[in-house]
């Protein structure tokens, strides 16, 4: 079984372009626990600020991945594709949703409780274990790219020009996005916390302040609500959206 919590918040923001999706169900605004059998989905979206409708394209590729009966026999590649194009097309007929795009970060876990994480953009997706935070996706972005091949350092990207280029994305009507699927050979062990997240909160809270939040005794929802206020209280300028994903051996009451 899986503890699932998530929260999104719009934060100082008029709307919400984040959303959020655990198993069949979408949400745009406040918190939501599941407990959870395998297999099943769940994910994160940020609509790309500065493109028209952020909003409805962060909503409807989840509203699409929803209705996705997962299994391993599933091509997640192909199906987050699907997903893309069908975004895209909807912003080629609709002008006041033209380009709409979002990001799209999530985990698959299958009927025998294999784990791929799935990441297309900069929201992120981090694993809590020991204490220790690790940071399982990579950055689909400009800074990310020029890290990589050695152009600029690790902390030359926390303050480069082009800090906030995200490459191409679900919607993109230039260029089709490239998903990163990675199978987790080990999946979950019993303890580990899965930690889904839009820019919202990792572009103000820090990996060490994230972990600090996350070993507290207190519930997952406060956990989660006490980062969404470090991030506001640190100047956050944008919507904020969580999903913490835990496994518990059978037999264990869930904290719901």
């Amino acid at each position: 079984m899986y503890y699932c919590c998530g929260i999104t918040e719009t934060g100082v923001m008029t709307h919400n372009e984040d959303c959020m999706m655990i198993h069949r169900t979408v949400r745009t605004d406040g918190a939501l626990q599941l407990g959870i059998e395998a297999p099943f989905l769940a994910a994160v979206c940020d609509g790309v600020s500065g493109e028209q409708a952020g909003e409805i394209a962060s909503r409807r590729c989840l509203e699409k991945l929803s209705v996705v009966r997962y299994s391993k026999k599933i091509n997640l590649t192909r199906q987050i594709l699907d997903v893309h194009h069908f975004i895209a097309t909807q912003g080629k007929k609709h002008g006041d949703m033209r380009n709409m795009q979002t990001t799209l970060c999530g985990i698959a876990i299958d009927e025998t409780h294999g784990l791929h994480t799935f990441n297309v953009g900069d929201s992120r997706l981090y694993r809590y274990r020991g204490g220790i935070l690790e940071q399982l996706s990579r950055d689909q972005t400009l800074v990310q790219m020029l890290y990589d091949e050695g152009s600029i350092t690790s902390e030359e990207k926390k303050v480069h020009t082009h800090r906030n280029i995200v490459l191409p994305v679900i919607g993109n009507l230039d260029s089709v996005p490239q998903p990163d699927v990675t199978e987790i050979a080990e999946g979950m062990r019993w303890g580990d916390v899965i930690l889904l997240c839009s820019d919202g909160l990792t572009d103000y809270v820090t990996p060490y302040e994230i972990e600090e939040a996350l070993a507290e005794a207190n519930p997952m929802p406060e956990r989660l609500q006490q980062l969404v206020e470090l991030a506001l209280s640190k100047g956050g300028k944008d919507n904020i959206t969580m999903i913490a994903i835990v496994r518990y051996p059978d037999g264990i009451p869930l904290p719901l």
